[in-house]
């Protein structure tokens, strides 16, 4: 039923004349009709009822700041006043979607990303899968490989569409999958090398993998290590941790799908949980594999008094009908508060902000006429220093392995601010702002990778290395064999906007 609602809605935003104007490349920026993403100003929000701003004194002694529109929305501090407060972690029982409650602007994208009933990650992203390894040293060059990567995913998804055909599919692809066996190859002889070293042979080699996708990164590793090192593979384990119990099946039935495969049953363990519920203590050293997953933490929206340089929470309010309404708070819960407070003191290199600029220009600035009475937002990764807290605490020896986005375009107005999209009739639609349909939307942060690197190592006291995506693949990958016959090699380029970090 959500399905063909949300189908009628893009049906009838693409109706609209600007949006008949479109070819068939994808990402049309636009915005959704009962969203509030328009003109960012806020007025001030007293106890009992709006009043006008007369001082700047009065500033400090109001606490509730809710988002001003072109549109004028319907003042909703009165609901926000009575409707209870709730958590991810509390909706993730409801089957449906949440109405007449306020919840942080965190707990409103983890409930949108991960809700089991009607999450992005639960119920509507489908992994491309590409079939048979692309042959790329018979390609004449990156464009061939462009042009076959788009044939497969026309097939793959006509193939769907046979059985059940679905306009708003949302659709996705990672290096893995492209890269394959390449990509999980180069995983695995970071692994096998850096255990030679470390580890063999009193420990064995235990991998976790979070978010494990369609599992084709774990038995491109397991193949490897079984064909070229048996004596590692007999004494390694390999334990997917996966939220969604969707891709946990799905994992769970590759590991079925052929003879090969089934030959690690015995290597393998997947734990449909999440990593944030984690409480099992693992003294044992251990590898960690997130890659491309710290980009789909829940990250908590903050904006600054742009004259007392206070900070303000965000919030999201939702009415009766389902309509969204961002409401800031001087009221920094705990998880927010420390994150900054461990970003002050860890983080030595410089970093963007909206107080960047100085308190005079700021001044006068925010003086003008029509200006806004908060800065911009800025998307605090919280999610992602609760992460290390459960790396430090439960797996005290790991050795970690990320890999993410350290740039991502048509990102929403903010600082570190995430990209908004979904898919409509095989075309991507980015919107502007994080407030959408819980389950429809990716919402996807980039990772300043300086700012992770200094926390990670306040938190856990190890030492880390950071390269880019291209530095480490030309260090563990064979390079040659993703290679165009003129010389060019997607493998290295096609993820430029990419970085690796890793314990050392």
């Amino acid at each position: 039923m959500d399905s063909a609602l949300l189908t009628n809605l893009f049906r009838r935003l693409f109706s609209h004349q600007t949006c008949s104007r479109l070819t068939s490349k994808p990402l049309l920026p636009f915005q959704l009709a009962n969203n509030s993403a328009r003109k960012q100003q806020y007025h001030r929000i007293p106890n009992d009822a709006p009043s006008e701003d007369k001082t700047h004194e009065d500033r400090g002694r109001q606490s509730h700041w809710q988002q001003r529109t072109d549109l004028f929305l319907e003042d909703k501090s009165r609901d926000f006043k009575r409707y209870p407060m709730v958590t991810a972690d509390a909706l993730r029982g409801r089957r449906e979607r949440p109405k007449r409650v306020k919840m942080l602007i965190r707990d409103f994208i983890e409930d949108s990303l991960y809700n089991p009933s009607y999450g992005y990650f639960s119920k509507q992203a489908v992994i491309f899968t590409p079939g048979e390894p692309f042959d790329f040293n018979s390609m004449a060059n990156e464009n061939q490989f462009h042009a076959l990567l788009g044939q497969r995913y026309t097939e793959f998804e006509d193939k769907l569409d046979v059985v059940s055909p679905n306009d708003t599919r949302q659709l996705w692809h990672t290096p893995t999958e492209l890269f394959r066996p390449f990509y999980g190859e180069a995983m695995a002889r970071y692994l096998v090398e850096n255990y030679k070293i470390s580890h063999s042979p009193y420990q064995d080699l235990i991998i976790y993998e979070m978010g494990a996708g369609n599992g084709t990164l774990m038995l491109n590793i397991l193949d490897y290590i079984r064909q070229f090192n048996p004596d590692v593979y007999d004494r390694t384990k390999f334990k997917v941790i996966e939220i969604s119990s969707s891709l946990a099946s799905l994992q769970s039935s590759q590991l079925n799908s052929s003879a090969s495969a089934r030959g690690h049953a015995a290597h393998v363990e997947i734990l449909n949980r999440s990593i944030f519920s984690w409480d099992t203590y693992v003294a044992a050293p251990c590898y960690f594999l997130a890659l491309e997953v710290v980009d789909n933490f829940a990250h908590d929206s903050i904006r600054y008094d742009p004259f007392t340089e206070e900070p303000l929470q965000g919030n999201v309010l939702i009415d009766n009908a389902g309509e969204f309404y961002e409401f800031y708070t001087k009221e920094i819960d705990p998880v927010a508060a420390r994150f900054l407070r461990v970003r002050n003191a860890a983080c030595s290199r410089p970093f963007d902000h909206p107080l960047k600029s100085s308190p005079f220009v700021r001044n006068v600035k925010f003086r003008l006429p029509f200006a806004p009475n908060l800065t911009v937002p800025e998307y605090i990764p919280t999610r992602l220093m609760q992460f290390f807290d459960i790396l430090r605490d439960y797996f005290p020896r790991h050795r970690l392995l990320t890999s993410d986005f350290n740039f991502l375009p048509d990102t929403i107005k903010g600082i570190n601010s995430p990209v908004v999209q979904t898919r409509y009739q095989r075309r991507v639609v980015p919107v502007r702002t994080p407030l959408v349909q819980q389950g429809y939307f990716d919402i996807l942060f980039p990772t300043n990778f300086a700012v992770m690197e200094d926390i990670y190592r306040a938190l856990t006291g190890n030492l880390t290395r950071v390269l880019s995506h291209e530095d480490f693949l030309r260090r563990w990958a064979f390079v040659e064999d993703t290679e165009a016959r003129n010389g060019e090699n997607p493998l290295l380029t096609w993820y430029a906007n990419a970085s690796v970090m890793t314990t050392v």
